[in-house]
């Protein structure tokens, strides 16, 4: 294969201000989109298409669409559900780099005849000769930093993989756009996973399934009933905010979300800390796996500084996290992140908290 480079243009400014940075570079670059939606199944179609198409043609390259509506319904709306219908919080954005962004896309990029495919995330890839291992780092500037969704990322994927933002801040990256008047160059971040715009999980869940959920009970930790929840769809651990539940004891948080009776347990916060948590659908970067307990840090959800903790190996597929200091709402189905200084270690899915 020759030079040649695919970027992945989702539409926003950060993806078709890495296309520009490489054409600079003088590298042969191919614009590539995922069509994600079509507008069946309660999904919206994509907005963002057009803008991507309009970017290519301002950069004069080649744009290629491919279509995984259908594999995007399969490998990551789907599971979204059902991880809401079983009780726990997915990180869909993950799945998608995993199964997508990063499996089929990349395919097809190579398809193409690149050899690297490009992508507007902020994080940062290296080679370590000594060890032949790619490695993935944190961004430069950490409030950027995209890391956490990355670390699902395997030796062949990062060895065909360029992150051309990691030293770049925003405001860097929109006065580029702006500086290249590209079309862009003003559009907002994205806050919220892309199938669900509105932030509106519950509603979108009923939808795409077409139906309601049943009613339960809001217990205490002790099984006393406290009040009735609307479907277990639409609770989190953590979550304080529309449960519509008075408390002597102050305010209360769900604790646990168990759909084998349908009901959701709330407590006070000071019952949400775990001492340590368990994983599984683990992926290591800089080795294959953890032969002995290892000192790192770790973080539990996107937005959160990581945490000291040891971490050890407990099965082919799982892990055991142990903090140093107890940590709030560990919430089955999201992503714990393991970090040494600013090198990903790997990560896995969260089964459950314990004390």
């Amino acid at each position: 294969m020759g030079n040649k480079t695919a970027v992945a243009m989702s539409g926003g400014v950060d993806s078709t201000v890495a296309a520009w940075l490489l054409q600079q570079e003088g590298q042969d670059v191919v614009g590539i989109t995922m069509s994600l939606f079509h507008g069946e199944h309660g999904l919206p179609p994509s907005p963002d298409m057009t803008d991507a198409q309009t970017v290519a043609k301002q950069l004069g390259i080649p744009h290629h669409v491919l279509d995984l509506a259908l594999c995007f319904r399969r490998d990551v709306v789907e599971p979204f559900v059902q991880e809401y219908e079983q009780g726990r919080t997915p990180n869909p954005c993950a799945n998608c780099n995993r199964c997508l962004k990063f499996g089929t896309l990349l395919d097809k990029a190579q398809e193409l005849g690149c050899d690297k495919m490009a992508t507007g995330h902020y994080a940062r890839i290296t080679y370590d000769q000594g060890a032949d291992r790619w490695l993935l780092h944190k961004a430069a500037r950490p409030e950027k930093d995209q890391s956490y969704v990355l670390y699902t990322l395997t030796q062949n994927q990062l060895s065909h993989t360029l992150l051309p933002l990691a030293d770049l801040s925003k405001d860097e990256i929109r006065a580029i756009a702006r500086e290249q008047k590209l079309v862009t160059a003003h559009k907002s971040d994205s806050q919220d996973i892309c199938f669900i715009p509105d932030g509106d999980y519950a509603a979108f869940i009923r939808a795409y399934r077409g139906k309601e959920y049943p009613a339960g009970p809001f217990l205490d930790e002790n099984g006393t009933v406290l009040g009735t929840h609307t479907g277990l769809i639409g609770y989190t651990v953590g979550q304080r905010r529309g449960l519509g539940v008075s408390s002597n004891h102050g305010r209360l948080y769900v604790k646990e979300v168990r759909p084998a009776d349908n009901c959701v347990i709330l407590s006070e916060n000071s019952r949400l800390f775990s001492r340590s948590l368990t994983a599984a659908q683990i992926n290591f970067i800089p080795f294959d796996r953890l032969d002995a307990p290892m000192r790192l840090k770790a973080k539990v959800r996107y937005r959160m500084t990581e945490q000291p903790c040891t971490v050890e190996q407990t099965g082919p597929d799982s892990i055991r996290v142990t903090f140093d200091q107890p940590q709030r709402a560990v919430t089955p189905g999201q992503s714990v992140v393991l970090y040494d200084g600013d090198a990903v270690v790997g990560g896995g899915v969260i089964l459950k908290g314990e004390p």
